[in-house]
């Protein structure tokens, strides 16, 4: 863990298919991450708690270092 946060690594997530039709849970995972429209891009730091958030709609997203 401490590499990351020394190195200051960024991600970039995208949304690249719809969270409609899945759980109530991922279209508000989807939100939180800042992703509101498809093919929209964001940036975050890299963390284990994202990471989390990640593995939990992995389906929907593409995801770049």
């Amino acid at each position: 863990m401490p590499n990351t946060i020394a190195t200051g690594k960024k991600l970039r997530v995208t949304l690249v298919r719809s969270p409609i039709g899945y759980k109530k849970d991922q279209r508000a995972t989807a939100r939180a991450l800042g992703l509101r429209r498809l093919h929209q891009t964001v940036e975050h730091n890299d963390n284990p708690a994202l990471r989390g958030m990640l593995n939990k709609i992995i389906h929907l997203l593409k995801i770049e270092e």
